[in-house]
């Protein structure tokens, strides 16, 4: 089982998380959702196409100007208290690697940490605990927040994938995070070039097998793009495809732009996998 905020999930239940962006310079939208009214449509747009997160972020992922936890906490939490009263069901997650951002979220009612950069901040599963809240444990390759991977080397990326998160996970567990609200993330992309990313995705099932739920985290990204060579905005396509392979893979949680769309493909997967009924069966029974 997966209890996030005050929701639970099934073992078979595929769960939307979606991107809104707090950032002037985020690579996909390019800050389309930096002011607070395009950024609560697009939650509202969100929640009504099927996301049941809301993943909120403050800096984004990659090298650019620096942001101080102090300009972090002022595009999220505010934000986060005013997704919580106008959602109050709505499970919302941060995206953050600071400890002291944490805590300042979940004041504001955030019920998930999505810690992307792999534990960096040891303090952050440390405030999940305290204020009982889920956590996403991510592989990062031991990167530094906002670097890009540069000839990095694995004798086995999925087994490196598999040390660190669980790892991490057992940490959490220890620390009071509650079990049924750690996930584990393979980390597409952070610290890892994209032949690791395609390796990962293929050899999903063994984080799977760990018995963890996982959280994929695949839209728009870079190994689609050079896979595809394709720019930001023509990559949709090809994150769907790896979007169904993670979930016949057995993926739990996916972290996405276009909530629609990704709903579609998880429901089609779902219905291949004999786990949901077709929403109409008429053909053949005229």
């Amino acid at each position: 089982m997966l209890r996030l905020g005050t929701r639970e999930f099934g073992t078979h239940e595929p769960v939307i998380m979606a991107i809104v962006n707090r950032t002037p310079d985020s690579f996909y939208d390019r800050g389309a959702t930096f002011r607070d009214e395009p950024a609560l449509a697009r939650v509202e747009r969100a929640v009504a196409e099927g996301a049941a997160i809301i993943d909120i972020g403050g800096v984004k992922a990659g090298p650019g100007e620096e942001v101080t936890a102090e300009e972090e906490a002022r595009r999220t939490v505010g934000f986060v208290a005013e997704v919580r009263r106008r959602f109050p069901d709505v499970i919302i997650s941060v995206d953050t690697w600071r400890a002291e951002v944490g805590r300042a979220v979940c004041e504001a009612g955030a019920d998930l940490l999505n810690d992307a950069w792999g534990g960096v901040d040891p303090g952050l599963a440390e405030v999940a605990a305290r204020y009982r809240v889920g956590l996403v444990c991510t592989h990062a390759g031991r990167a530094q927040p906002r670097t890009r991977p540069h000839r990095i080397e694995y004798d086995d990326v999925m087994a490196d994938i598999l040390d660190v998160t669980v790892g991490l996970a057992e940490r959490a567990l220890a620390l009071g995070v509650p079990r049924e609200s750690i996930m584990i993330d393979p980390g597409h992309d952070f610290g890892k070039n994209t032949r690791h990313s395609l390796e990962a995705t293929r050899r999903l099932d063994e984080m799977v097998a760990t018995g963890w739920p996982v959280l994929v985290s695949l839209s728009n990204k870079d190994f689609v793009g050079e896979t595809l060579d394709r720019p930001v905005k023509e990559r949709v396509v090809g994150t769907l495809a790896a979007t169904a392979v993670s979930a016949w893979l057995g993926a739990r949680v996916y972290r996405v732009h276009e909530v629609a769309e990704t709903r579609q493909v998880l429901e089609m997967v779902s219905a291949i996998a004999g786990h949901r009924s077709p929403a109409v069966a008429r053909r053949g029974l005229a």
